[in-house]
């Protein structure tokens, strides 16, 4: 590798604000937020919307919409497009 030209690879600290879950592992993300992590060593602290821990097709929660209903107003209005009278 070439030196200098690539970001620092570092510990970061990742939180899922959905859930509240708090992660460490290595990024090139960085914070001016840090905390304090279990082995008692401070580190980058990034927040994010949803994770893996959060996210509905990871937790298996999720939520089946009325797709249905709308395929079938689609379909009745487009029924006819295209067609040659």
């Amino acid at each position: 590798m070439k030196s200098e030209i690539h970001p620092d690879y570092h510990a970061v600290l990742f939180r899922d604000l959905a859930s509240g879950k708090t992660i460490l592992t290595k990024s090139t993300m960085t914070s001016n937020k840090t905390e304090t992590w279990e082995d008692g060593n401070e580190y980058p602290l990034v927040e994010v919307e949803i994770s893996s821990e959060s996210h509905p097709f990871y937790t298996g929660k999720q939520r089946i919409m009325d797709s249905a209903g709308r395929v079938e107003r689609f379909n009745a209005r487009f029924k006819n497009f295209g067609k040659s009278a």
